[in-house]
């Protein structure tokens, strides 16, 4: 056999056994699950969604970010993170906070503001979710105001509009259908769901780069 031919069988036969090894290393129905029907993504034809269903006001969101930050530098160019706010937990203000990341995706302002809002909550205390009364859609509209220069009474009349009120019936429909159970939640172009509260080998960021070349592969 010449020795490309055979170079090339030994490079096959190692790629055939890392995947098998990886497929082994994770299994379906236990460190992730299949959604049915699979959701529609929002990205651009092939690419792979990678979604975290979070909210600001979701202590363990927070404290997952660095996850969050790490995944985005490892994942392949054509996977693409997108978030989806929830809004399961009215004592918290997760509500609030769904409208008013909606409100700032509409506006274009939804990435740049994204981590000064998680520390607007959580650090500055200036949107702190053990304030009484919560805090409203006035005071993140300041918030937003400052990190990205939309004026409040813009941010508001986005904020009541009918487009809004649209999206945020879809999201909640879509968080349904996916079934997911809490956050942060992380879905792989629409097909699985991966629990970041298992202890997962090589943790979540390993997980979803399996799932990610496992859909850029069909």
């Amino acid at each position: 056999m010449p020795r490309l031919a055979a170079a090339l069988l030994i490079v096959l036969a190692g790629a055939l056994l890392a995947e098998a090894r990886a497929a082994e290393r994770y299994v379906e129905g236990s460190d992730y699950y299949r959604i049915t029907p699979p959701q529609t993504t929002t990205v651009a034809p092939g690419k792979v969604e990678v979604m975290e269903v979070f909210s600001y006001g979701c202590p363990v969101c927070n404290t997952f970010q660095p996850t969050m930050e790490g995944l985005r530098r490892v994942l392949p160019a054509n996977a693409q993170i997108v978030l989806l706010p929830a809004a399961f937990n009215p004592s918290a203000d997760w509500p609030m906070f769904q409208r008013a990341y909606i409100t700032a995706q509409l506006l274009g302002v939804a990435e740049r503001a994204h981590q000064g809002i998680f520390d607007a909550v959580w650090k500055s205390g200036e949107l702190a979710i053990t304030k009484r009364p919560l805090p409203s859609l006035e005071d993140a509209a300041k918030v937003y105001a400052r990190l990205t220069g939309v004026k409040p009474e813009t941010f508001l009349a986005t904020a009541h509009s009918f487009s809004v009120d649209m999206k945020i019936k879809a999201a909640d429909a879509q968080i349904l259908a996916m079934q997911v159970p809490g956050t942060p939640c992380l879905i792989v172009n629409g097909k699985y769901r991966v629990s970041t509260e298992n202890k997962i080998e090589g943790g979540p960021i390993e997980l979803v780069k399996f799932l990610v070349a496992k859909e850029s592969a069909h």
